[in-house]
């Protein structure tokens, strides 16, 4: 199995941690290959980020076609849409990757993200995938993304305070982890607060292998139709479908 990885954000030293995270989880005989855009915002915090990101989200998935499944490494699921629409493949966001499996095993499930800024995001995600009963909650840690690389900063204690006024307040038997920067402290967390502690790379690693294995690839019927032929202009003129 040939899993790619996107983080949608140019920061190299972020992708190599979600790389170790992934290898570390994937079943033997699985090849993850992590990557990142060339040109795009450093770190994905709010709308007008995510816009920009898509264009080299897409470009990465261009250049590895012979991928059998593809994770978006952000948890917003940044370009998720219009991912599935450029491959049969398998695309797989890490934020609706995670809120699936941690509603398995759990009533209710409470986020945990970085900044207040993300919080709408996520809610309109959790609606759109169904799954806005099964959340106890959406809490911000106010941990700006690169902060998390900061060995010297307080992330982890502001991320760990948030999970017990989760867990206290809001009554979330389960954690989502609301950060691709979080993914190395999901173990850690998980043995200091004694409940589910998910993490979206782990959960979007585990379910493409499933996907694949079981020969389940993304339906061309509709919504995911291979984008129709036109003409793009200016920047955006190698982005015309049939362009590549």
């Amino acid at each position: 199995m040939n899993i790619l990885i996107v983080n949608p954000n140019t920061t190299a030293s972020m992708t190599a941690a979600i790389e170790a995270t992934a290898a570390s989880a994937a079943a033997p005989g699985t090849v993850i290959t992590a990557v990142q855009p060339d040109s795009g915002p450093a770190s994905i915090e709010g709308y007008y980020d995510e816009a920009f990101a898509v264009p080299g989200l897409i470009d990465e998935i261009r250049n590895h076609p012979n991928a059998d499944a593809v994770i978006i490494a952000c948890f917003d699921d940044t370009g998720l849409d219009a991912a599935r629409c450029i491959t049969a493949a398998p695309v797989l966001g890490i934020g609706e990757a995670a809120f699936h499996l941690a509603s398995l095993v759990c009533n209710k499930f409470g986020v945990v993200t970085t900044l207040s800024r993300s919080i709408a995001a996520l809610q309109h995600n959790l609606h759109k995938y169904g799954l806005a009963a099964r959340c106890a909650g959406v809490r911000a840690s106010e941990v700006p993304v690169l902060e998390l690389e900061n060995p010297e900063s307080n992330a982890r204690a502001d991320i760990s305070a948030e999970i017990a006024r989760a867990i206290h307040d809001d009554r979330a038997d389960a954690i989502v982890l609301g950060c691709a920067g979080m993914t190395d402290l999901a173990k850690s967390l998980q043995d200091e607060h004694r409940v589910p502690v998910v993490d979206g790379v782990v959960s979007a690693v585990k379910l493409a292998e499933s996907l694949i294995a079981l020969g389940l690839k993304t339906s061309k019927t509709t919504a995911y139709a291979w984008p129709r032929q036109k003409t793009y202009t200016g920047a955006m003129k190698g982005y015309a479908p049939g362009a590549e």
